[in-house]
Parts: C-alpha cells; structure tokens; sequence
C-alpha cells in the first residue's frame, strides 16, 4: 500500500489521457466522414487519426488499465466495499470495447471503405461521455 497513491495519480493522469483520444478521434472521424471527397484533406486526417489511436490512444490505455488492475491487486478488499466497484469496472469495461470499435473505424477509414456518415460518428462520440459521468460519479459519490 506504500505506492498505492502514486498508483493512483498515474491512473488518473493515464485515464485522462486516454479520455482525450476517446473525446477526439471521433470527432476526427466526423471531419473525415464530411470529407471524403477532398483527397488533401483526408490524408491529412488519416495521419492525424493513426498518431492519435496509436501515439496516445493505445499507451494511455495500456497504462490505465495496467494501472488499475494494479491498485485492485493492492486494495481487493475494494471488491466488498459496494456495487459502486462493479458498475464502475463494467462501464470500463465498455470503454475498452468502445476504444476497440474505434480501432475497426480506423482501419475502415484507412482503407477508404467507412460507409458511416458524419452525423453518425457525431452521435457515436456521445458514448464515452456517458461512460465517463457513470465512473465518476461511481468512484466520487459510491452512490450504492
């Protein structure tokens, strides 16, 4: 438990981190998708795309999760601590098949065959706010 502070400050800063790519490539996505038409424009995008999934998407992902499975490795007696925990690691959960689908869009939009339109990807970036105001106020509020 000495570390276990330290551990937790790294995940915030990691989940934060991975919050910002979840935030913004689909809202790259929604450029992209508006924009098919313009050659220029879509290479640009599609650089901007991969550098964001893979430069900051992937490693903050990998350290928010290592992150937290090494602070409920230190702290299991959190698992009794109410069914706050359980929601809050199944919206997580989620998350990490959200960031997955956004590796499949990605690869979809590399390879110019993304059929999805602007308006959906505008809708589809709604999902990891949704997921975050339940883990916040899970892991802030505990409310059961």
């Amino acid at each position: 438990m000495q570390y276990y502070s330290w551990i937790l400050a790294f995940h915030v800063m990691s989940v934060i981190s991975w919050m910002a790519m979840l935030f913004y490539l689909p809202r790259l996505f929604v450029y992209h998708a508006e924009h098919a038409d313009n050659k220029g424009f879509v290479e640009v995008v599609k650089i901007q795309e991969r550098k964001l999934y893979y430069f900051i998407g992937v490693p903050a992902f990998w350290a928010s999760l290592l992150s937290g499975v090494a602070m409920l490795a230190l702290n299991p007696a959190l698992f009794k601590s109410g069914l706050w925990l359980h929601i809050k690691l199944t919206a997580a959960l989620l998350m990490i098949l959200y960031h997955l689908s956004l590796r499949f869009f990605l690869k979809k939009f590399a390879t110019d065959s993304c059929t999805k339109s602007g308006k959906f990807f505008r809708a589809y970036n709604e999902i990891p706010t949704i997921l975050m105001i339940i883990i916040v106020i899970m892991v802030v509020v505990k409310p059961i």
